[in-house]
């Protein structure tokens, strides 16, 4: 069953419906889902589907002659195989159907050029002479992502301008995966989010009809399933040299998230360490976070921000997997899951809880349900001064600190902000009470809106204060609820 994807459909089947030519690139990581969409989107459509494989350049040619004459093309009655690509990339335009536009996908178009690299050059010199004049659809798809940037969309290069659509792939969000796990309890959804994140691949190698700890086990820890090495598998494909990352990545899931505290913990030379931690941001498995108040001068220094793993599962592989590689190779699976796993799971989901947060504030945002539209939020830290009374004096003392949500309208005249708790007890009074002061700290609005979110609930003077409109609450049953309503409406 086909799931997700809405957006991406929409967009493909606006650009199909459209009179004239069309020439998309599609991409995205692998196991994002790229090839399934394309599949989904080319149903009860009259098309050709190439797949590329990394074959040599005559063997592709062959290849890819063979799907494009096995479609009624009117030159199979003549020929086996196209002389060149030349020849091949404009028979496009024969291409029998019954259908008002002619659609060809290229998948993992890199492979087609990493044999030929003059490809791109001979689509740009037929679309440019004849194709975009056609009433033709070509998408190029791929995973190879530093390649599609730099040597398909970059200036200068032979086909820069000629695109009429680009569309990166992003992971599915969380409103689309519990759409895989209909029995899963509210916190289960959550926990199968922390581990999986939104890459389609992963979500189906857990059964539905078992408990998320069994799902673990049996599809994550025990050796020779899928996920077991599925990141070592990607590493070694992506990567020249899979051992250094693994290290800085480690290192990363392991708490360490500054430029500084990285450098100490893996000794990796200072030079090398920012074009390492480059690369993997363009792979999409990490990302440098900046304060939401950061400056311009903060946003601009090579040594700021703070590094997050991105992507889920690979938080979850170098924080719980790689330290426990030998006890997993000795098929001590239980064992690394009821002693390492298990009683640290509410820690590790503690920050993607807070994502899910920000993404039901972004889609109260889109939906106009807050008391103003907010401009711009994410998280907030840094440095405040904090009042406090010694030996009956008042003093300031600098203390670091973080809020999970700050927003703010245009102009920055309303503030919104919130905390988010993911623990087994409710949230007390204190923390409502924690946060107004370290608002104070950084902002003196009036116009000031704050919500909490917990996994547990709230306990009765929290709840009076929203009564008294404080506040706002939202429990994690309120937040997946609004998600699964939104889903029902679409």
């Amino acid at each position: 069953m086909f799931i997700g994807r809405k957006n991406e459909l929409e967009f493909l089947e606006e650009r199909y419906e459209r009179e004239g030519a069309e020439l998309i690139v599609l991409y995205g990581r692998r196991r994002i889902g790229k090839t399934e969409l394309l599949r989904e989107f080319c149903v009860n459509k009259s098309h050709v589907f190439y797949s590329c494989r990394e074959f040599t350049d005559k063997q592709q040619l062959m290849a890819f002659s063979k799907r494009i004459l096995e479609s009624n093309h009117p030159a199979s009655q003549y020929v086996k195989s196209f002389s060149d690509w030349e020849a091949a990339l404009a028979s496009i335009v024969d291409i029998s159907t019954d259908e008002k536009k002619k659609l060809l996908i290229i998948d993992e178009f890199p492979y087609m050029c990493k044999g030929n690299e003059s490809i791109p050059s001979i689509l740009q010199i037929l679309w440019d002479e004849s194709l975009r004049y056609e009433n033709i659809m070509i998408v190029l798809c791929g995973s190879a992502m530093s390649f599609i940037e730099k040597e398909i969309l970059s200036e200068k290069k032979p086909l820069y301008g000629r695109t009429t659509g680009i569309y990166k792939m992003n992971e599915l969000p969380f409103s689309d995966v519990i759409k895989f796990f209909p029995d899963y309890s509210d916190e289960d959804l959550i926990l199968t989010y922390s581990i999986l994140g939104g890459i389609p691949h992963y979500l189906k190698q857990f059964d539905p009809d078992v408990s998320v700890e069994d799902n673990i086990i049996r599809n994550i820890l025990t050796k020779g399933c899928a996920l077991y090495s599925e990141v070592e598998f990607l590493m070694r494909q992506e990567l020249r040299e899979p051992v250094m990352y693994n290290t800085l990545l480690e290192a990363i899931a392991l708490g360490n998230t500054q430029l500084g505290e990285i450098h100490s913990k893996t000794q990796v030379e200072s030079s090398k360490i920012s074009v390492y931690l480059k690369n993997l941001i363009q792979l999409r498995l990490l990302e440098r976070e900046f304060s939401i108040l950061a400056s311009n001068k903060e946003l601009s220094a090579s040594t700021k921000g703070v590094y997050r793993i991105s992507d889920n599962f690979f938080r979850f592989w170098y924080k719980f997997i790689l330290p426990n590689l030998s006890d997993l190779e000795m098929g001590d699976a239980k064992g690394v899951y009821t002693y390492v796993i298990k009683p640290r799971m509410n820690d590790f989901s503690s920050p993607v809880f807070e994502e899910v947060c920000k993404t039901f504030i972004r889609k109260l945002n889109h939906n106009m349900e807050l008391p103003y539209r907010l401009h711009k939020f994410g998280r907030w830290w840094g440095k405040v001064n904090r009042k406090i009374e010694e030996n009956g004096k008042v003093k300031f003392r600098a203390e670091e600190t973080e809020i999970d949500i700050l927003g703010f309208d245009e102009g920055s005249k309303n503030y919104f902000v919130g905390e988010c708790k993911y623990k087994n007890s409710k949230v007390e009074l204190i923390v409502l009470e924690q946060l107004k002061e370290k608002v104070e700290c950084i902002s003196r609005s009036k116009n000031l809106n704050i919500a909490l979110f917990s996994k547990s609930g709230f306990t009765k003077g929290v709840e009076e204060k929203e009564n008294e409109k404080e506040c706002t609450l939202y429990t994690l049953k309120d937040i997946v609820a609004y998600f699964k309503k939104s889903n029902d409406e679409e």
